[in-house]
């Protein structure tokens, strides 16, 4: 169908700003939704903040444009009705959805006519879209409204190629990656060992969909950061995205680091804050709780701290590969990119201690730690 006069205008008027007035087409593109943007360092919780009527998607939606995601990761909360179904739709990039709030299904399918996969989800649920795949979101409940949280990489991509349309419902389909996938997409992760010659030295698990992040108890040590915690690292077949969620007991915090832009972090479970300053620069302190989202802007040193009585778990969504996020989790460099125990600002013990006792806890934190940057710490499951 041919544009008429006024949508020739409105294009041209967006070509301009693009590419002239360099302006972010996916910045163009959210104020063109009309939808509720949440913006500053931190969200206190997804299931509460305010939404918008998306009319197209038949639901309600805002997005987090969190400063430290950078033009580099979306992130948004959709609420699906009670007893509704979304109408279905593609989308030409891998999204990853947390399900911060109800219980659903969801179903999704190669192509037209195609073999249809429907998984049920709860709570805490984590699964994989795949790109291009077209799918559909349905609520279970009839008596409440339920939250996803979802997270992809359209704002980096758009900034490559800065036509909404291309990623939205374009019918471009690959019979090859679909051939590569196992009958069932949706089964039970499975673990990888690290093989010889890996360039990772590190267990991970391989799925598209992962039944409980507040329940998951498949984990290993997580030795480099300290305080006795633990992590799981996420990876999906197809797709190169990535995520991690680590656990770390009452009373501990962890070591200070820093990596690229990007990252997206959200709660499942547990109490405490987080601290994040650029070098030499002041402090900025988020609280958080389940459904709290933050974001560690690009090369900004961050710290975990677990105030409450029970473990707390924190589930990172990586940046893009190329942009450095997911390596510099592991730390290449310590002696720039994290702060020792030893070497740690005293603000920063003083003031964990001070929070606990607010709430008639001690540390758990081991004296040693802040005399030694070796020592070593006892992690559950250790002989």
């Amino acid at each position: 169908m041919e544009a008429t006069e006024t949508q020739r205008t409105q294009l041209a008027h967006y070509w301009r700003r693009v590419s002239m007035d360099r302006e972010s087409a996916y910045d163009l593109w959210l104020d063109s939704l009309g939808l509720p943007v949440h913006k500053g360092y931190y969200v206190e919780d997804v299931r509460t903040i305010e939404l918008g009527n998306w009319e197209e998607r038949e639901c309600r939606a805002a997005f987090l444009k969190l400063r430290g995601q950078e033009g580099v990761t979306e992130a948004r909360v959709t609420e699906i009705p009670s007893g509704a179904t979304l109408p279905s739709m593609r989308f030409a990039l891998d999204e990853i959805v947390y399900v911060a709030e109800g219980r659903g299904l969801t179903t999704v399918w190669a192509e037209d006519g195609g073999k249809k996969h429907t998984f049920e989800w709860e709570k805490h649920s984590l699964f994989m879209i795949p790109r291009n795949f077209a799918h559909q979101f349905s609520n279970v409940q009839g008596h409440q409204p339920a939250r996803l949280f979802h997270y992809n990489y359209l704002p980096v991509s758009l900034s490559i190629v800065p036509e909404p349309t291309f990623f939205f419902n374009n019918k471009y389909f690959n019979p090859d990656f679909m051939s590569s996938l196992e009958d069932d997409w949706y089964s039970e992760a499975k673990i990888i060992q690290p093989s010889e010659e890996s360039r990772s030295r590190m267990a991970f698990w391989v799925g598209n969909f992962f039944p409980d992040m507040r329940a998951w108890d498949n984990l290993v040590p997580f030795r480099g950061r300290g305080a006795g915690g633990h992590v799981v690292w996420i990876r999906y077949p197809t797709s190169t995205m990535t995520n991690h969620m680590s656990v770390f007991p009452s009373g501990t915090y962890k070591k200070a680091h820093r990596h690229g832009p990007g990252v997206v972090i959200i709660i499942p479970s547990g109490e405490g804050y987080s601290v994040m300053w650029p070098e030499g620069e002041e402090r900025v302190v988020c609280p958080w709780h389940e459904g709290s989202v933050f974001v560690p802007p690009d090369q900004w040193f961050h710290q975990h701290f677990n105030a409450g009585a029970d473990p707390a778990r924190y589930l990172a969504f990586h940046g893009p590969p190329s942009l450095s996020a997911y390596s510099s989790e592991r730390v290449r460099n310590r002696e720039r990119d994290q702060i020792e125990y030893p070497n740690e600002d005293p603000w920063i013990r003083q003031t964990f201690e001070a929070e606990l006792a607010k709430r008639g806890l001690k540390t758990a934190m081991v004296e040693e730690a802040y005399q030694d940057a070796n020592y070593e710490w006892t992690y559950t499951g250790d002989n």
